[in-house]
């Protein structure tokens, strides 16, 4: 058994706050209150001044495999959430080939059923993104899938769009919607402003977001389906997402770190490692953001983990991919960002990091009782490292050296031990 002692333990479903010791047997929490200190426990992990949290659970990672196994692979992808406080996580599908069948499907779900983590996955929409036919989405959800997405290939046929959240509604599986217009963005990952001025280039401008929510939004209405609008960016989506759901549509809206912590102008300092999609925006973008995140119109934050090689990266800001590492570096920047600076509560943050976004798929995850599985992140929420060292393939953060708190102490998966801190500065 494992005692988990004095920490203060935050669990969003419970509600509670408050100091308290956790005993662990296998792979259950056998039990939650005070409790001595004594040699029938095989581990006694001494948690005062520490947050102890359900683990996390990231709903947006990109591990890469099938195909791009060079830039992350289910391994190290494991690794990389384990040191971020994650003990769940749900993959997308734009790997090679893309998971647009059973076949590939049944090879992440047999590749993912050999790691500790809880690795789960999404199914494309369309067939080969192509974004003309619907995929089997009733034989892909049978053999596992937990939700529809195409990623970055928006589906301009609304027809078809329509088509497609009416068959998600009927399955009961939620779809997830990158909205961006094609047809209005110039340069990916690059706002249209003041950056691309610089540049002499067309970046991709708040409307090509903003047209895609509304239509999104209002699909959403009409067919009745659950529709996660995917790292959203602008002020106007914000409002048009918190309208839509005074309307009664079932509108859930996901945040990334990066877009919570950063500005355009971080691609001066950060270059490529500052290239995402859709860009980092202006402050007035931000602090909508924060504000969505405060008034409850975005409950999920997610890291959108994707990761490249450094030669891809220095390949030149404009010829870069997009995309780049943050399930090490997500709790400790909404910490520091959020936490740290009033914008959102602690006990708040753990449930748009956990809670939230396990019953957005209705996984057993996110919470903290007697009897559940012992899925677990301690960390101290006071105490500052310097973000140098990652366990992903990627180096890819314009985190990367800087002081951060909320440093991870530990991450318990199903019971086990699966991370523990080195000492670093």
């Amino acid at each position: 058994m494992i005692l988990i002692k004095d920490g203060r333990l935050v669990d969003p479903l419970s509600k509670i706050d408050e100091i308290r010791d956790l005993v662990i047997d296998g792979d259950l929490v056998k039990y939650i209150g005070k409790f001595h200190r004594s040699e029938e426990y095989e581990r006694i992990i001494e948690a005062k001044g520490c947050i102890v949290a359900p683990g996390l659970v990231d709903v947006h990672v990109h591990f890469r495999d099938p195909g791009f196994e060079y830039k992350e692979d289910m391994e190290s992808g494991e690794r990389a959430a384990f040191a971020g406080g994650f003990t769940t996580v749900v993959c997308r599908t734009n790997t090679n080939p893309i998971v647009d069948n059973t076949k590939v499907l049944d090879y992440v779900v047999e590749k993912a059923s050999k790691r500790k983590l809880h690795i789960y996955s999404t199914a494309a929409i369309t067939k080969g993104f192509e974004n003309k036919e619907l995929t089997d989405m009733e034989q892909l959800k049978a053999h596992g899938a937990v939700g529809f997405t195409n990623d970055a290939a928006a589906i301009m046929d609304v027809n078809l769009m329509i088509r497609a959240m009416q068959e998600c509604e009927r399955l009961a599986v939620p779809i997830s919607v990158h909205d961006e217009h094609p047809e209005l963005v110039g340069v990916l990952g690059i706002n249209e402003g003041k950056i691309s001025e610089e540049l002499k280039i067309t970046g991709s401008p708040n409307m090509a977001e903003d047209t895609m929510v509304a239509r999104d939004c209002m699909l959403a209405l009409h067919t009745g389906c659950t529709v996660v609008i995917q790292h959203v960016s602008t002020e106007a989506s914000v409002q048009l997402i918190r309208m839509a759901q005074k309307m009664g549509a079932k509108v859930l809206a996901e945040v990334t770190p990066h877009h919570l912590s950063l500005t355009e102008d971080a691609i001066h300092k950060f270059g490529a490692d500052a290239k995402v999609d859709p860009p980092l925006r202006t402050s007035r973008d931000r602090f909508a953001l924060l504000e969505g995140l405060r008034d409850g119109t975005i409950t999920i934050i997610a890291s959108d983990h994707a990761p490249h090689s450094r030669e891809e990266k220095d390949s030149g800001l404009l010829d870069a991919p997009t995309g780049i590492i943050g399930l090490e570096t997500a709790l400790p920047v909404c910490v520091t960002y959020l936490v740290k600076k009033g914008h959102l509560t602690m006990w708040k943050l753990i449930e748009k990091m956990s809670l939230n976004p396990a019953q957005l798929y209705n996984l057993d995850a996110g919470y903290i009782a007697e009897g559940c599985k012992a899925n677990i992140v301690i960390f101290n929420e006071e105490e500052s490292f310097s973000a140098d060292h990652f366990e992903s393939k990627s180096d890819s953060s314009p985190y990367r050296g800087e002081r951060l708190f909320g440093k991870i102490k530990y991450t318990i998966c199903d019971g086990q031990i699966v991370y523990e801190s080195e000492e670093r500065e």
